[in-house]
């Protein structure tokens, strides 16, 4: 049996802490020995862990400056204080700071893997949790194994990180697919939906790389014109004020409705007629995985994921200009067009099944047994 160590800075509300968790607790634990390792005790997501997946943590409260004060400290150090067990694979599930800790681990018997969740397009966003780019590149060539949760996310990490003979693999996230279903079955009856309008939602951290700043114009804009539609955001985030005095000044309050953080978004997700990804960014977005999932259509800017999920020629869902007037453009077509949204309908609930849970846990176990 094969002692796996996962380490995460914490179990927040994001998507790669709620896929980390859907992978550990579906891993095969008559070939695993699974521990699940934060930085910080922090998070919702660490109440959906299976009672089998060891949990351990580093720190009990998160501290500001934390990155800073752990760049103090070589990684060896790190591994040394914080890791004492051992493993026969250790996992960064993120890039950055956990990825620094991982590659203390001087045991050349131990395998040394590193996720990479986001497109990392320049050196500054490489070199983030890194004392520099120069660390950066010697600690991702230090790994047996680097994997990357989409196509675009590889590509670009490839060439900006400008090293040679790295190991990458693309794996896409685990989602509970056969759970989700499940779950979007339940009421909804907290929300009154209006079926007199189409209603579009959406989930994510409301920060600004999801881009809702953009999406809050667009909604004036298609109201403005007459063409009459209701927004539900789904999460939590440092932008929801900004947002909230912008629909105020132009009366768009009844109209565009924040639901906060929710345990099952998928009942949200399934009684409304479209999804938006309005991001600026993303590594492969769960949320969009999820939709597809529960059979909602799906509208995408062209971030990194998005034509991987939704086909390169908008064969299962709408991929639209990574732009104010990019989403504009595609949501007046869907919003004009309920033929359309019918189509996409088919389509999400044919693309969904690409994303099984089987499949994805299937290539985990791969990477685990060939190291």
């Amino acid at each position: 049996m094969k002692k796996v160590l996962f380490l995460i800075p914490n179990l927040m509300y994001g998507g790669a802490e709620r896929v980390l968790v859907n992978l550990v607790n579906n891993l095969d634990k008559n070939k695993y020995d699974i521990t699940l390792m934060t930085i910080f005790d922090t998070g919702i997501n660490k109440d959906f862990l299976n009672k089998n997946v060891k949990y351990k943590y580093i720190s009990k409260y998160q501290f500001r400056g934390n990155s800073h004060v752990f760049k103090l400290f070589s990684p060896k150090l790190l591994y040394k204080t914080f890791i004492k067990d051992h493993y026969d694979i250790v996992i960064s599930y993120l890039e950055g700071i956990t990825a620094r800790i991982i590659a203390g681990n001087n045991d050349p018997l131990c395998k040394k893997v590193c996720w990479i969740h986001i497109e990392l397009n320049n050196e500054k966003m490489i070199s983030n949790g890194f004392r520099n780019i120069t660390e950066a590149r010697n600690i991702y060539s230090k790994y047996d194994k680097l994997i990357t949760v989409s196509e675009t996310v590889k590509d670009i990490f490839i060439e900006n990180i400008k090293l040679q003979n790295l190991d990458i693999e693309v794996i896409y996230n685990t989602n509970e697919t056969e759970q989700i279903k499940e779950k979007s079955l339940e009421c909804a009856d907290d929300v009154h939906f209006d079926n007199n309008v189409i209603n579009i939602c959406s989930v994510a951290k409301i920060i600004y790389a999801k881009g809702y700043d953009r999406l809050m114009k667009v909604h004036k804009r298609l109201m403005d014109e007459g063409i009459m539609h209701h927004i539900y955001l789904i999460g939590v985030g440092d932008e929801q004020e900004k947002i909230e005095e912008y629909l105020k000044e132009n009366n768009l309050e009844n109209s565009f409705t924040f639901l906060g953080f929710k345990k099952n978004p998928y009942k949200y997700i399934r009684r409304c007629d479209l999804y938006i990804c309005s991001s600026r960014r993303e590594g492969f977005s769960t949320a969009v995985t999820e939709s597809l999932v529960v059979g909602t259509p799906v509208i995408s800017t062209l971030c990194s994921g998005a034509q991987e999920l939704l086909g390169y020629n908008n064969e299962y869902g709408l991929v639209v200009e990574n732009s104010e007037e990019g989403i504009y453009q595609g949501l007046k077509k869907m919003l004009t067009d309920k033929e359309l949204i019918n189509y996409y309908k088919e389509k999400a609930i044919e693309r969904g099944k690409k994303f099984s849970k089987q499949n994805t846990v299937k290539a985990v176990e791969d990477l685990l047994d060939s190291l």
